[in-house]
């Protein structure tokens, strides 16, 4: 009954004529920087932080959740029509998606990607309106001890499932770490990691870290990519046969159970949950050789995994205040911008926006097929346009995006140079998302261990000694265990390998 009464509160925010704009714009946004190569949704959401100055808080969370979702729909349409994944979570659609198009199914492909990724999303979003409340209870009971702990884990999570070397992925949550704590110390007026540059007494913006890493660095990667040939589709072939539609049932049902439960893990669960996906449908059909060749399943299951997983990510920001990935480090920026502290304490205060932008994830996913589909042409005609007369464009939207933050010029000089360093990372096989990670939640846990450690009185055995702190430590001790056994790593080098 309580559950009905939250959904009809959620209705009545998401369904404010304001809230409604706003979020067919961040979908339609959305799907727009999904299609288009070249900058991201982290980017996109980074740039779009200073207009959610003047929003109230739910309208402009729900628009930026819809850019966010949107992307996924929208990285679905490059990796099918163009063998070019616009959103990493979109890799594993491009094995399957591709050869349909070129069998010349593209449009049944499309249609699939479509409806999975709705019926993927609706479902994943009933989940958390059903056991978000649960763990919200649950996380009222953490204190600092509690949070450090969590904190901590998710790191270590990041580090499990981040793909290429453990040492770089360390090595750029270190750094990500060193960068966030840039600036005063909050427990003194003393400067520290600033080198005499007087404007970094107050920190490095998270804005000019994000813009930087995600869009000035894939700008100059698609800038040395070849040019790629886009086949028009028309309207008429949208529509998968129904032999298509059964087999998609199954991987879309799997797919969904996947991605909802790896979403919610610190990292690059939903990109986990997509290949996952694939893997597991390859695994379980009686003609496995198909995979590759054009199988509808290797669209259906994938897409629907990482739409699932995209919509559970939210979970672990709203219920315990801790971001999941890069694109929820953004949130919890916007969320905090707005006076909403992330946490547990969100489905207490600002209910209405909690259960307003649940609700509005339906209405989004149901904006998305409505709109995706028919606008298939005007996608692949942007997908023509070349690259060199795009980019000078999403490079100035940058830079004025970055600036009015703050309004000072540091934090542009600073986005150019994280963004050559994230080119210089991608070459070395570094990964930008373990240090923005790190950005995020290195402060936080200085924060909750020097308040730890005050109220203990300086007794490190506190960590232990409090049930749910003791159980977290446990758990990010196994993952540090699981790192270190040989057939994890067989396991994830295969995975590297199919990945790439």
């Amino acid at each position: 009954m309580e559950l009905i009464q939250n959904i009809t509160l959620g209705l009545q925010v998401a369904a404010d004529p304001q809230n409604l704009l706003f979020c067919f714009v961040g979908v339609l946004l959305g799907t727009l920087i999904g299609v288009l190569p070249g900058i991201g949704a982290v980017a996109t959401m980074a740039m779009l932080l200073p207009i959610t100055f003047h929003l109230p808080p739910a309208t402009s969370l729900i628009m930026l959740a819809g850019i966010y979702y949107g992307a996924q729909y929208g990285g679905s349409t490059t990796a099918i029509l163009v063998n070019l994944p616009g959103e990493a979570n979109s890799v594993a659609t491009t094995l399957d998606g591709y050869a349909m198009a070129r069998n010349g199914r593209g449009g049944a492909a499309l249609a699939i990607a479509a409806i999975g990724s709705f019926v993927a999303g609706t479902a994943a979003t009933l989940l958390i309106a059903m056991f978000g409340p649960g763990m919200a209870a649950l996380a009222l009971k953490f204190g600092p001890v509690e949070y450090f702990s969590l904190m901590l884990l998710g790191l270590i999570c990041s580090i499990v499932l981040a793909s290429g070397s453990l040492f770089k992925a360390v090595a750029m949550i270190v750094f990500g770490m060193f960068l966030g704590m840039a600036g005063t110390d909050p427990n003194s007026p003393m400067p520290r990691l600033t080198f005499g540059v007087m404007e970094l007494t107050e920190g490095i913006d998270f804005v000019a870290v994000a813009v930087g890493l995600f869009g000035l660095t894939e700008i100059m990667l698609n800038l040395e990519s070849k040019p790629r040939e886009v086949q028009a589709v028309p309207l008429r072939e949208l529509f998968p046969t129904r032999e298509e539609l059964r087999a998609s049932a199954g991987p879309i049902l799997r797919g969904t159970v996947l991605g909802s439960m790896l979403g919610v893990l610190p990292g690059g669960g939903a990109l986990l949950a997509s290949f996952g996906a694939y893997a597991l449908e390859k695994k379980i059909s009686k003609t496995p050789q198909r995979f590759g060749k054009g199988a509808i399943e290797g669209v259906a299951a994938p897409e629907a995994a990482n739409n699932a997983g995209a919509q559970t990510s939210f979970v672990p920001l709203l219920t315990l205040g801790v971001p999941s990935n890069a694109i929820m480090a953004v949130m919890a920026g916007a969320m905090t911008i707005q006076g909403v502290i992330p946490g547990p304490q969100v489905m207490v205060e600002h209910a209405t926006l909690f259960w307003g932008m649940i609700a509005s994830m339906w209405i989004g996913n149901l904006m998305l097929v409505v709109l995706n589909l028919p606008l298939v042409g005007l996608w692949v005609k942007l997908l023509q346009v070349p690259y060199r007369l795009l980019f000078p464009a999403i490079v100035f939207f940058c830079a004025i995006g970055i600036y009015s933050i703050n309004n000072r010029a540091l934090d542009v000089y600073l986005a150019v140079g994280i963004g050559l360093l994230g080119y210089l990372m991608v070459k070395l096989g570094f990964e930008g998302t373990p240090l923005v990670l790190g950005f995020i939640l290195g402060p936080m846990m200085e924060e909750n261990f020097k308040r730890a450690m005050l109220l203990s009185g300086g007794d490190a055995l506190t960590f232990v000694q409090r049930p749910i702190s003791a159980g977290l430590l446990l758990a990010a001790a196994l993952a540090l265990a699981l790192m270190t056994m040989p057939s994890f790593k067989r396991t994830r080098s295969v995975a590297m390998q199919d990945s790439t």
